[in-house]
């Protein structure tokens, strides 16, 4: 269900914190909840603002929130977030009323905060992310259809999607324990493939190393065992939103995967950007599901709802960028090699929630959602590197003059999603950057 707009979206609204004003990711318009640390000190709650983290903590000690919003900030001191996820969307919403009043340039409540000023702010870049919950459960899902189309079509299936596909919100069970921040390496795996020209398995180090663009989605309150949440109630359950890399190992998933699926291909790592971006953040960039193609079935009954059809899906674009150890010893930037965007996914979040517990399975607070892959129509929109380079077969030329197919140990790989629209202020999600790296002999 769509979020009213109010106060915090106004396009108008500045903060006296002068670089969160113009800021193309943390303007006052957003307001994202992480956990941080400063010098190896205890991690604790913030806010992302402009260039500097505010102190939740502190702000609790210097009395500056009231009522569900001073609940949710006390929840929010810890050094997770689990605790405030578990309250739901009403203390949640009430804090972000009052940090954007607190933060807001000119308003009663910020001449009680900006004097302290000192004490509530650090740099962001003398902070440390930190997990922003503790993940208990993560699901993956596979809701890019041109994903999963153009992954049929490499491995020759005809028709190229199985015929579940556009009746279930299709996933899997992946790793909580390797979920990791950004910034964190990763380590290249090891395990069984079959090398191109060969019949027998070797074990070995991974060959064709790929990143995958997902969108990850944070569960807030949970459901009882036993009890579904209705596609029409998921709203309710979500408590923001992240990027999510699930780094996949395509030559040991190749082999693998039959007949259960992918295991030591997708439990490598997965990389999240820190900040949880909120729903009510995420409002002004709402949007209606896009219909589905002539001749695709109806979602059966239980992944139906019409406001969840109206207001379900977002307008955010995401890009790929990759950075090599050459391009950063010449002063290179990264460079994008893919745009997308979350309107391309076949299924709602909401209709992910619905049918994870529709068979009566409980999420708890801190649990994560991957969305499957985000690819696009166009080969530009891809969001894998199997599919930009046709399972290593085409070339991407990089400014540096290096040539890629797979991930190279050494390259940083970056997820960034941005919300844009007429009359509303831009907002980010901050850099999701993993970096590959050799792996341990086995």
């Amino acid at each position: 269900m769509a979020i009213q707009l109010d106060e915090t979206h106004d396009a108008q609204r500045k903060s006296w914190i002068a670089s969160a004003n113009g800021h193309g990711v943390f303007p006052i318009q957003n307001l994202p909840l992480g956990i941080f640390s400063i010098n190896g000190d205890t991690p604790r709650g913030g806010v992302a603002i402009g260039d500097e983290v505010f102190d939740l903590k502190a702000a609790c000690e210097a009395k500056l929130f009231s009522g569900d919003a001073e609940k949710a900030a006390r929840a929010a001191s810890n050094n997770t977030l689990n605790d405030l996820m578990a309250m739901g969307g009403g203390p949640r919403a009430a804090l972000r009323k009052q940090l954007s009043a607190l933060l807001a340039e000119g308003t009663v409540e910020s001449k009680k905060a900006q004097p302290l000023a000192a004490k509530l702010l650090h740099k962001a870049s003398a902070c440390t992310l930190h997990l922003p919950a503790k993940i208990g459960a993560f699901t993956d899902f596979f809701a890019g259809i041109t994903h999963a189309e153009n992954g049929g079509k490499r491995r020759g299936s005809n028709p190229p999607l199985s015929p579940n596909y556009k009746y279930v919100p299709v996933a899997y069970h992946s790793r909580a324990s390797t979920v990791r921040p950004t910034g964190v390496e990763v380590r290249r795996p090891n395990g069984q493939r079959v090398v191109d020209g060969e019949k027998l398995p070797t074990f070995g180090p991974c060959l064709k190393m790929d990143f995958e663009l997902e969108f990850g989605v944070w569960i807030g309150q949970g459901n009882a065992w036993g009890e579904p949440i209705p596609t029409g109630k998921a709203a309710d359950h979500i408590f923001g939103y992240c990027m999510l890399n699930d780094w996949s190992a395509r030559d040991i998933q190749r082999w693998e995967s039959q007949p259960l699926g992918p295991f030591l291909s997708k439990n490598l790592g997965t990389t999240i950007s820190p900040w949880i971006i909120t729903p009510e953040a995420l409002a002004p960039f709402q949007i209606a599901q896009p219909p589905r193609p002539e001749g695709d079935p109806k979602p059966l009954p239980y992944l139906w709802d019409d406001k969840d059809q109206r207001e379900g899906q977002f307008d955010l674009e995401l890009e790929v960028l990759i950075r090599t150890e050459a391009m950063r010893a010449k002063g290179l930037p990264p460079q994008r090699i893919a745009v997308s965007n979350t309107k391309h996914l076949y299924w709602t979040v909401a209709q992910m929630v619905a049918h994870h517990t529709c068979g009566g399975c409980s999420l708890e607070p801190g649990d994560i959602f991957g969305s499957g892959t985000i690819s696009g129509p166009t080969p530009e929109n891809y969001g894998s590197i199997a599919e930009l380079t046709y399972d290593g077969t085409r070339d991407i030329t990089l400014a540096s003059g290096e040539i890629r197919r797979w991930v190279n140990d050494g390259d940083d790989i970056y997820l960034r999603a941005h919300g844009k629209r007429a009359g509303c202020v831009p907002i980010g999600f901050g850099d999701c950057c993993g970096r590959m790296v050799a792996g341990k002999p086995a």
